[in-house]
C-alpha cells in the first residue's frame, strides 16, 4: 500500500480521497531525502505525484495515471507526413510515393532507436512510453523522436544498457538501410546548390560492402546517414544523452566533469571545422545539457568488467559514425 509506505517518511494526520485523486495531509519525519527520493521514482511509473502547499499544510497528492496513446499515434502521424513531404522534394519534382520510401526509411532508423531505450527499460522492470516522435520542417522533416521513462534506476548496470541500447539498436538499423539505399540508383535533378555529406566511417564501410562506386546517394542511403549523424549526437558525454548516462555509468560521480568540460571539445571543433557551422552550435546545447545533474543509481558500485567494455564499445560504435564536416552545402558552377 502506499500509504503505508507514505508513513516511512511522513507523519499522515489526514486523507481525502476525491475522484481518483488522493491527498495526504503530512508532516515530514527526519530521514534520508535520497531515500524518499527513490521511493517516489520508484512509484512514479504508475502515478503522478505532486507536492504543494494548501493553507500552509503541506500535501501529497497522488494520481494515478492512465496510459493513453493517443499523442504518440497523432505525433507519429504528423512526422510521416512532415518526412514524406520532405522527402519528396528531393527528386525535383515532387514526388510523394518516393517520399514516402523516404520516411519509411528514416522512420525506422529514429523507431529502432527509441525502442531499443524502450525494450531495455522494460527488461529492467521500468516504464517507458512508446515513441514521441517530432514533426519539424528540417531538411529530413523531423527533429527525431524520444520516449519518457519512469522508475528506479537500480544500478549502474541498468544505467548503462538504458543508455547504450538506443545507439546501438539505431546504428544496426542505420546499416540495413544504408547498405540497402545504396543499392539504388539515384539521378539528382538539375539544382542551383546541392548538399555535400561528410562520410563516416563506418557509412565508408556499409559502401564497400554495397560496391558503391556512384557519386551520388539514393535519399534512402541519405537516411542511413542520418541514423548514424544522430548516433554520434547522442553518444556526446554530456548531460542527459545516450553518452551522459553511459559515462555516469562508467566512472560514477566523475562524469560530471567531463559532462561540463566536454562542449569545449565542441566550440574547438567548430573553430578546426568551420564548414559546416553546426558544432558551435552544438557546444552551446552541450552546454545547457550539462548542468543537469545525473540522477544517482541506487546501488552505485562500480560496473563489472562486461558491462565496462560495453560501454566501451558503444563510444567506438558513435566515433565510427562521426565526421567532422557532416555537410556542406555547395553550389552548380
Amino acid at each position: 500500500m502506499i500509504e503505508d509506505e507514505l508513513r516511512k517518511f511522513f507523519e499522515i494526520y489526514h486523507v481525502e480521497v476525491k475522484d481518483d485523486v488522493t491527498r495526504y495531509y503530512v508532516i515530514p519525519k527526519i530521514i534520508d531525502s535520497q531515500e524518499i527520493q527513490y521511493f517516489f521514482q520508484s512509484i512514479s511509473q504508475d502515478y503522478d505525484i505532486k507536492f504543494k502547499r494548501h493553507y500552509g499544510e503541506l500535501v501529497v497528492e497522488i494520481k494515478r495515471r492512465k496510459e493513453s496513446y493517443t499523442i504518440n499515434i497523432i505525433l507519429f502521424i504528423l512526422t510521416f507526413i512532415s518526412v514524406t513531404i520532405a522527402g519528396s522534394s528531393f527528386y525535383g519534382e515532387i514526388d510523394i510515393l518516393q517520399g514516402i520510401q523516404f520516411a519509411l526509411a528514416v522512420m525506422f532508423v529514429l523507431g529502432s532507436h527509441e525502442m531499443g531505450h524502450f525494450f531495455a527499460s522494460k527488461r529492467w522492470g521500468m516504464r517507458a512510453s512508446l515513441p514521441y516522435f517530432i514533426p519539424f520542417p528540417t531538411i529530413i522533416g523531423t527533429l527525431g523522436a524520444i520516449i519518457k521513462q519512469r522508475g528506479v534506476i537500480k544500478n549502474r548496470k541498468v544505467l548503462l544498457e538504458i543508455g547504450a541500447s538506443g545507439p546501438l539498436a539505431g546504428v544496426v538499423a542505420s546499416v540495413i538501410i544504408t547498405y540497402i539505399g545504396l543499392k539504388m540508383d539515384f539521378q539528382p535533378p538539375r539544382v542551383e546548390s546541392f548538399l555535400i555529406i561528410g562520410a563516416p566511417p563506418l557509412f565508408d564501410f556499409v559502401a564497400k560492402l554495397a560496391d558503391f562506386k556512384g557519386e551520388y546517394i539514393h535519399p534512402v542511403a541519405f537516411a542511413g546517414w542520418v541514423g548514424m549523424f544522430v548516433t554520434s549526437l547522442n553518444l556526446i558525454p554530456v548531460g542527459q544523452l545516450d553518452g551522459g548516462h553511459i559515462m555516469r555509468a562508467l566512472i560514477g560521480g566523475k562524469a560530471e566533469i567531463v559532462s561540463r568540460m566536454f562542449p569545449l571539445v565542441l566550440i574547438v571543433l567548430a573553430f578546426l571545422y568551420p564548414e559546416s557551422g553546426i558544432w558551435l552550435f552544438w557546444g552551446f546545447v552541450a552546454i545547457i545539457l550539462s548542468m543537469q545533474r545525473h540522477p544517482k543509481p541506487m546501488d552505485d558500485d562500480p560496473l563489472p568488467l562486461g558491462y565496462i567494455l560495453l560501454g566501451v564499445l558503444t563510444y567506438i560504435v558513435g566515433l565510427l559514425c562521426f565526421t567532422p564536416t557532416p555537410f556542406i552545402l555547395s553550389k552548380n558552377i
